[in-house]
């Protein structure tokens, strides 16, 4: 689940410190004036702040609603839901006290254990689609995972706690 803080900032408005599941920090200060300012800040270096956008209060609903799906729902993903209903596909970051860290998909037995697939690793700069029994899994890569929800969450109890 992500984590969420917030903190009044007096004369200001208020901060909030999004944490999400991925480890991605986001900072979202809300003026007193209507100003939306969001920051992005890098995993590896939480100082760096890789992204920066500021937006008046009309920019910001706009965006929410976009965000939020009022506005749209890609076909796609009507027909992905009737057609494919048990399946989830979700994505989780290797923390690095998980059990699972330098232990290979074989190693753990991720199917024969929960059912489930790992179906990409994903690190800073490369992707590896479909990885094979020998691929290891490295703290701070995430994995792209597929299965039923309770397949999901036994292949993520398995990772973190072995």
């Amino acid at each position: 689940m992500s984590i969420i803080r917030e903190t009044d900032l007096p004369g200001i408005g208020k901060k909030f410190l999004i944490q999400a599941r991925s480890g991605d920090k986001l900072v979202v200060v809300i003026h007193d004036d209507g100003r939306r300012e969001m920051y992005h800040f890098d995993n590896d270096n939480p100082e760096e702040t890789l992204s920066q956008i500021t937006l008046e209060d009309d920019e910001a609903r706009q965006i929410a609603g976009i965000l939020g799906g009022m506005t749209y729902k890609p076909r796609a993903l009507e027909t992905i839901e009737v057609t494919l209903e048990d399946l989830m596909i979700e994505w989780t970051r290797i923390e690095p006290h998980f059990k699972c860290v330098d232990k290979s998909i074989a190693e753990l037995q991720v199917r024969p254990r929960t059912g489930a697939n790992i179906i990409a690793i994903i690190k800073r700069n490369e992707q590896k689609i479909n990885p094979g029994p020998d691929d290891k899994l490295l703290a701070g890569a995430t994995l792209v995972l597929a299965g039923e929800r309770k397949q999901i969450k036994q292949l993520k109890e398995l990772l973190a706690h072995g």
